[in-house]
């Protein structure tokens, strides 16, 4: 293939400028494109972060179960609980604070994507 027409150089199926800025975020040059790629990090960032909650609690619920079965909680051991309700109660929570900070990051970049557009546009219809 060559390189005007290769797999990385078109939009991805079904988005406008293949990102979620669109064809405007595209045309807005190196610094929309270096705004784009801080929203994903950080997108990204939070996602692994949430997701390696989301193991350690599954995971240490399971693995610690016979450590934990010596404290109780309200009568019941602590593993039970913890199986039970706790990891529940962490699963929102973890749904919670990802929904929270993806509406952050998304206001984020589109106030940037804003003020980039009106920065263009300070000098017109002056004297």
């Amino acid at each position: 293939m060559d390189k005007t027409h290769g797999p990385a150089s078109g939009p991805a199926p079904g988005t406008p400028g293949g990102h979620p800025g669109g064809s405007a975020a595209q045309a807005g040059g190196p610094d929309s494109r270096s705004r784009l790629e801080r929203h994903w990090r950080g997108t990204r960032r939070v996602t692994a972060a949430l997701l390696l909650l989301w193991l350690a609690t599954g995971f240490c619920a399971v693995f610690f179960a016979r450590e934990l079965s010596g404290l109780t909680l309200f009568g019941w051991p602590l593993s039970f609980y913890l199986a039970a309700q706790g990891a529940s109660l962490v699963y929102l929570a973890i749904i919670a604070v990802y929904a929270w900070r993806m509406r952050c990051l998304d206001r984020q970049y589109a106030a940037g994507a804003r003020g980039a557009g009106h920065a263009g546009h300070a000098g017109e219809g002056g004297a």
